[in-house]
């Protein structure tokens, strides 16, 4: 068999993750869901904030991305 240019191809699998919010922390993400959609659009359901928000929260902390080099 010859060597293909790809390699292992990583886990792409979601992994589902169950956690309770405060009720603040939910009202705040419907609100912001709301904003974010703008005038006379349907708001964004606060579930489908909580991804974007982490992966921009982790792609922002310069700390988290030093270490994350360090260990790679």
């Amino acid at each position: 068999m010859s060597k293909l240019k790809l390699g292992t191809l990583p886990d792409d699998k979601p992994v589902k993750v169950s956690r309770e919010l405060p009720a603040t922390l939910f009202r705040d993400l419907q609100l912001y869901g709301r904003l974010l959609a703008g005038a006379g659009q349907p708001p964004i359901e606060p579930e489908k904030l909580i991804v974007p928000m982490l992966e921009r929260f982790l792609a922002t902390d310069r700390e988290f991305q030093k270490a994350r080099r360090a260990a790679s």
